[in-house]
């Protein structure tokens, strides 16, 4: 049962990190204008696709359960 417990708190923490990145993504200024990013513009379409942006926010979030994952043990 404490392990359940350990699992709600951290999943809680993980959904309140990921809560405060889609909160505030828009006030940080490089994140999805890193040169990575694919963005194509038309007369009549646009398509952007945030490359670099997504492998920091992948790395960011590995390295934060990383850092979960070593206080557990």
């Amino acid at each position: 049962m404490l392990n359940m417990g350990k699992f709600l708190i951290i999943s809680g923490i993980i959904l309140l990190l990921l809560g405060l990145i889609i909160q505030f993504s828009g006030k940080i200024p490089f994140l999805g204008r890193l040169p990575g990013d694919i963005r194509i513009e038309g007369k009549n379409y646009q398509f952007y696709f945030p490359l670099a942006s997504s492998i920091l926010i992948s790395i960011l979030i590995s390295l934060v359960l990383l850092l979960i994952n070593k206080a557990r043990q």
